[in-house]
């Protein structure tokens, strides 16, 4: 690959695009699989790497799994107590 992306560069892309549609549109993980390598292109960013970057946005918390009728990756509401 040319010029290599690190997964924290590919997770904090996918957090943004997860941010900007928040509230109106609900992020599956293939949408975000190919959002990351359109934008980086097919030389910088493959389906690796677009995995390794959800692990990452899952592990640390960034972003949750949640399922309605599919599975999606959304940032975690704040529950009304801890909005307090």
């Amino acid at each position: 690959m040319a010029d290599e992306l690190t997964v924290e560069q590919v997770a904090d892309a996918m957090y943004n695009m997860i941010k900007s549609a928040m509230g109106e549109k609900k992020l599956k993980p293939m949408d975000l699989q190919k959002a990351m390598i359109e934008h980086f292109g097919a030389d910088r960013c493959d389906k690796k790497l677009c995995k390794e970057a959800i692990k990452s946005l899952i592990d640390s918390s960034r972003c949750v799994y949640t399922y309605f009728g599919g599975s999606f990756i959304e940032i975690p509401h704040e529950e009304g107590a801890a909005k307090g």
